[in-house]
């Protein structure tokens, strides 16, 4: 309160105002006009969501327009998702790598295993023969498969290191 007033005058115009602001702020508060009271609470934000639609007693009705929130929704899910730089850094990563190479396990025991169970459904001994190979050695060979795959990629590795020396 250290403003000082020349007059007795100037300090009731001041007073005046003051008053008249305060109570164009109880007005807002009070949502006598609901769309302009939020737009005044949320500095505009949302002004695009809400409409007035007129009622049958002739008011005025605030409504949320559903399409745009969804619309809005839907376009920053879109630029996070098909970012390019964003996929390419994340097919780039490991969490990339590995989701992509835990997808392709999932994939491969799928087919193996729908294939399995067709064939042991079916009245043929040769096909039951091939769907319970399928169950019980195919775990076994692919296990096989990988440890010969994982040496030759350690001795690549090794022999890399080795020609760099």
């Amino acid at each position: 309160m250290s403003t000082k007033y020349n007059s007795l005058e100037e300090l009731r115009r001041k007073k005046e105002l003051l008053k008249k602001e305060v109570s164009d702020l109880q007005e807002l508060l009070t949502f006598e006009n609901t769309k302009e009271s939020l737009s005044a609470i949320t500095h505009g934000f949302t002004d695009k969501y809400l409409q007035e639609v007129p009622t049958d007693d002739g008011e005025t009705k605030v409504s949320i327009k559903t399409n745009e929130i969804v619309k809005e929704i839907s376009n920053s899910v879109k630029d996070t998702i098909f970012n390019k730089n964003m996929l390419y850094g994340f097919a780039k990563s490991d969490a990339g790598f590995n989701i992509a190479e835990n997808a392709l396990k999932i994939g491969a025991v799928t087919f193996v295993g729908n294939f399995a169970r067709k064939n042991m459904q079916a009245s043929s001994w040769k096909k039951k023969l091939i769907g319970l190979a399928l169950i019980y050695l195919a775990p076994i060979a692919l296990r096989f498969i990988r440890t010969k795959i994982e040496e030759y990629q350690k001795s690549r590795t090794t022999s890399s290191f080795e020609q760099l020396i």
